[in-house]
């Protein structure tokens, strides 16, 4: 039986490592980028706006609406999606909190010499 060290973690730094692994694609940055500056947008118009396929940008929407970073309506034959707003501002706490307790007390900087 395998086990996954993932449940070691705690229930934040395994929400903030989903959301870094989502945004670390840049047609998924482009996407979400894209959604906000629109509003709303369908499908195919997604593709047309990107050098990807139709089928690669259905991938990525995938993987975004898995997470709920974006929220999608069928309408007919089309699909409308935006961006779930509500869960990118608490990404963005999220991000913020990180960096903020990161970037605190710098051990080094590019000036010190790291001693390691």
């Amino acid at each position: 039986m395998t086990y996954s060290k993932a449940a070691d973690f705690t229930a934040d730094q395994q929400q903030l490592a989903r959301m870094a692994k989502a945004l670390a694609h840049p047609a998924r940055v482009a996407i979400i980028q894209l959604l906000a500056a629109k509003q709303t947008c369908i499908s195919g118009d997604i593709a047309a706006e990107l050098p990807l396929s139709r089928t690669t940008v259905s991938q990525h929407l995938q993987e975004l609406k898995a997470l709920n970073l974006i929220q999608g309506e069928i309408d007919g034959l089309t699909v409308c999606y935006c961006l779930n707003t509500e869960l990118l501002g608490q990404v963005r706490q999220q991000f913020a909190a990180f960096f903020e307790v990161a970037t605190a007390n710098p051990a080094c900087g590019p000036a010190d010499a790291c001693a390691c």
